[in-house]
């Protein structure tokens, strides 16, 4: 484990292990006790580390597992992640790590291959928390977003980290002012894994595919989990996807496209709100 991830995992209550899920060497964390709860990130380089502010709080009611993607984080890369990688790549790992159908959450980009695969195997799921995910309408992606997006592609600097963060949350000062040593941790570790080839190959086809829409029905219970002034995925998408397929939608205020960094605690109860 590298100093900086190991940073952004301090005193957290799982452990970190390496599993062969479907033949991909996969980082995955596990801990906490309860029903399983699978956290799934969004297309970002570092991986699962980035839901360490909410850890703590669902350990306590749930048992956690959290993996890397393929590709992403620490985890080994598969030739493309599309939804038939996925699809078996996800199978494999709930079968490994969940003694139940589990509540996922899966955000973002993630969000849209989860949808995809709830299509599908929707008898392997107990619930889908979609949140922040573009694949749930007609998405186009904001100019200003594909232009910080392309740059930090190309140069992953701090200034364009930066730039990227303060499009991610509604108040980045704010968010640094909580923890900032996480902060500098995610922000070093995020910028480290964006050079390494096969993490930026992911991230590309990610950006390509997980936009489009998923127009086939989701029989699994469903609820949207979104912040208020997200600018990544705005939450118009959201409100007419909850009007068009009847899906609860917890709107979190004062929160941009990850709620769960910027405010942890609203995010925690959301959960609460959408497994009762």
């Amino acid at each position: 484990m590298t100093i900086e991830r190991a940073r952004l995992l301090r005193g957290l209550p799982v452990e970190e292990r390496r599993i062969d899920v479907n033949g991909v060497s996969t980082i995955v964390l596990e801990g906490g006790d309860g029903p399983p709860l699978v956290l799934l990130h969004g297309g970002i380089e570092c991986g699962g580390p980035y839901w360490a502010p909410v850890v703590s709080s669902l350990a306590r009611n749930h048992r956690l597992v959290i993996p890397d993607m393929p590709g992403l984080g620490e985890s080994d890369p598969v030739t493309r992640l599309d939804s038939p990688a996925f699809d078996g790549w996800l199978r494999a790992l709930l079968r490994l790590t969940c003694d139940q159908p589990p509540m996922v959450i899966a955000h973002s980009l993630i969000g849209t291959l989860a949808a995809r695969f709830a299509v599908r195997d929707g008898e392997l799921l107990q619930r889908l928390v979609l949140y922040g995910a573009p694949g749930i309408g007609p998405y186009r992606m904001p100019a200003g977003l594909r232009v910080i997006a392309v740059r930090f592609a190309l140069r992953p600097s701090e200034a364009n980290m930066v730039r990227f963060e303060r499009w991610a949350f509604a108040d980045l000062d704010r968010v640094r002012r909580l923890d900032p040593d996480w902060m500098n941790a995610f922000t070093t570790y995020t910028r480290s894994r964006a050079v390494v080839p096969h993490v930026k190959r992911t991230m590309r086809y990610l950006v390509g595919t997980c936009t489009k829409q998923v127009r086939e029905p989701i029989d699994v219970p469903t609820t949207l989990v979104w912040g208020a002034k997200d600018r990544f995925v705005p939450l118009d998408l959201a409100t007419a996807a909850s009007k068009r397929q009847g899906w609860p939608l917890r709107v979190i205020d004062d929160a941009g496209h990850v709620p769960h960094i910027e405010r942890p605690d609203a995010f925690v109860e959301e959960v609460a709100r959408a497994r009762s």
